[in-house]
């Protein structure tokens, strides 16, 4: 007794969540080894750095897309899936902040993010640094530049979509309660950790957090979206373990109008109860308008320069009778020039819809009234799907 007495204390863990906040320029919690690290002028600069840039952010778009998504989704599946997303947890959340389950998917490697209260002497500059740096295109304009990704989460100590998963849950008002390296086999089975899945598996996390509605899990793989890509691995079967859900297709580099992701593209389309996303994401023509109600909101002005030959008609056809919206988003993703589309699936056999996530249906158009002579003039033409 004496001589437990006489040992030291155990330090206190640098756990995940203060982990996270200190990397979103937040203070950890006042007994974590990360305190000492708040004095230092490089995280002090980069602490009002992300203040600023976040605050914009949230006045400018995120307030805002939430607020749309109130009005728009009152019911959401607990599941929302979002193919291409890389660590792109903001834009998930403020479209489906009622979601309990998150699964975000893309090439990014997972990554790591080490004990930062033992960086070497001098690093943690240039690691705050890199952190900003990576984020830069997605606080300015809504999606993350994938040439530059692939340079900024391999480059430092602090690499990978961990450590922007940890800052945009932080930022979002998420408590991280526990992260865990996942697997996946060519059946979809979960291995947690260091159990063994076997070869050629798709490689992951799982976040356990604290937020809207209490707990939830996001997880986040690297796999390849590709037709050969899910062929090979269990990860579509994996989601199937959780479908229905809403889906997010945002920024997408018009994956999906190739022929050489239609498994991927079939499979949103097959297991989502609705599914938000600009003219990057899936075709018009591939939806069936049998099963599906479109609800078009913002302009749309065509792809951008990069993405020549993606103009498609029948969207812009449809956009003639889109409501505006206040917020940018995507690829023009000025305000005045964004376009998004709320797909909303119809019960089979039925006009309804399979969720009350649909945005009310405008009010019928009044019943005319018996014509008298002289005949009337000709009437409105009345344009819906």
């Amino acid at each position: 007794m004496l001589l437990a007495a006489a040992l030291p204390a155990r330090a206190a863990e640098v756990t995940a969540d203060d982990t996270a906040k200190f990397l979103a320029g937040m203070m950890p919690s006042a007994d974590s080894p990360l305190m000492p690290l708040t004095k230092e002028p490089a995280w002090q600069r980069h602490a009002r750095f992300f203040d600023n840039a976040f605050g914009q952010l949230e006045q400018r778009q995120l307030a805002r897309i939430r607020a749309w998504s109130e009005s728009h989704l009152a019911a959401p599946k607990p599941t929302m899936f979002y193919m291409f997303s890389g660590p792109d947890f903001l834009y998930a959340n403020a479209f489906y902040p009622k979601a309990s389950t998150y699964v975000l998917s893309a090439l990014e490697p997972v990554g790591q993010v080490p004990d930062l209260s033992r960086l070497p002497r001098g690093a943690l500059g240039a690691a705050l640094y890199n952190v900003e740096h990576s984020l830069g295109s997605i606080l300015s304009f809504s999606f993350f530049i994938t040439k530059q990704m692939k340079t900024d989460l391999r480059a430092g100590q602090i690499s990978g979509t961990l450590p922007i998963l940890y800052v945009f849950l932080a930022r979002s008002g998420k408590t991280i309660r526990e992260v865990t390296p996942i697997a996946l086999d060519d059946q979809g089975k979960a291995y947690y950790g260091n159990e063994n899945p076997g070869p050629n598996a798709v490689r992951g996390a799982r976040i356990l957090f604290t937020g809207e509605g209490g707990d939830k899990t996001l997880y986040y793989f690297s796999t390849d979206l590709s037709n050969s890509g899910v062929k090979s691995s269990g990860f579509l079967k994996f989601c199937s373990t959780l479908a229905p859900g809403n889906s997010l297709i945002k920024s997408a580099s018009y994956l999906l109008h190739s022929g050489n992701f239609t498994t991927v593209r079939d499979y949103i389309l097959a297991n989502s109860a609705t599914v938000i996303q600009d003219d990057s994401g899936i075709p018009l023509a591939n939806y069936n308008a049998r099963q599906w109600r479109f609800f078009p909101f913002g302009r749309y002005l065509g792809p951008i320069g990069e993405f020549p030959g993606r103009f498609q008609q029948s969207y812009a056809d449809l956009f003639r009778r889109a409501e505006p919206i206040n917020f940018g988003i995507g690829y023009r993703w000025r305000t005045n020039e964004s376009n998004l589309l709320l797909s909303v699936k119809v019960a089979e056999g039925s006009l309804e819809t399979t969720s009350s996530a649909e945005p009310p249906p405008p009010p019928p158009a009044p019943r005319p009234k018996k014509p008298k002579p002289p005949p009337p003039q000709r009437g409105f033409l009345w344009f819906g799907r």
